[in-house]
């Protein structure tokens, strides 16, 4: 007797088997497509914020629920004129203006303004005692609505609304529509001993709204 109900024990698992990897496979792709997902860093343009190779995390559905806000890292849709590599249409930035936003380059101490004030960027690439201007031109521009101005924390390396501005002068193809943000990376998770929270830099909490 204990025999026979051993047996159809190991049986019903044989048949459940299939359904059960069937599920976790299918609550996989789910999460993958509208929660989380893992993106790895191609390119110099977040250093040293995000090194090459770094992995990471970024949440799909925050965005859902309300707009990019400044000073988060986001991975967005590239537009075309953007992407050096036709296939390299995810871009991950950091954004630093939102619509309405008036900024300015710079105060007397080199430092953007954002509607009215300076903003310390200790996330600036910085290597061998040198550190990346906040920008390498003068501008004053006002982002329009429902669009972001983006840019990487290694200024001098970095495809961003700056660089698109300088080049076109043309708002609307600097900057990047909210509609085109994928998610938000908030954390690094590899290589291990890179692994960081990646949360908002506290100067941006001296912004004002536009």
């Amino acid at each position: 007797m204990i025999d026979e109900q051993t047996d159809k024990r190991r049986s019903s698992f044989w048949r459940e088997l299939p359904i059960l990897l069937g599920v976790a496979i299918l609550v996989a792709v789910l999460v993958r497509a509208f929660v989380l997902q893992t993106f790895y860093i191609p390119s110099p343009s977040m250093e040293h914020t995000l090194d090459i190779y770094d992995r990471v995390l970024v949440n799909k559905l925050v965005y859902d629920f309300r707009s990019p806000h400044r000073g988060e890292v986001v991975v967005f849709e590239a537009p075309a004129d953007w992407r050096s590599n036709p296939d390299g249409e995810d871009f991950i930035k950091r954004v630093i203006g939102v619509g309405g936003d008036h900024i300015v380059c710079c105060d007397p101490d080199q430092r953007l303004i954002i509607n009215g004030q300076s903003l310390d960027e200790p996330y600036l690439f910085s290597e061998g005692g040198t550190t990346d201007l906040a920008a390498d031109e003068s501008f004053d521009i006002t982002v329009p609505k429902g669009r972001l101005w983006m840019m990487g924390d290694h200024r001098s390396a970095s495809g961003d609304s700056l660089e698109h501005w300088e080049r076109t002068r043309d708002l609307n193809s600097s900057t990047i529509s909210e509609d085109a943000v994928i998610g938000r990376a908030f954390v690094v998770f590899w290589p291990v001993g890179r692994a960081k929270w990646l949360s908002v830099p506290k100067p941006f909490d001296k912004v004002p709204d536009a």
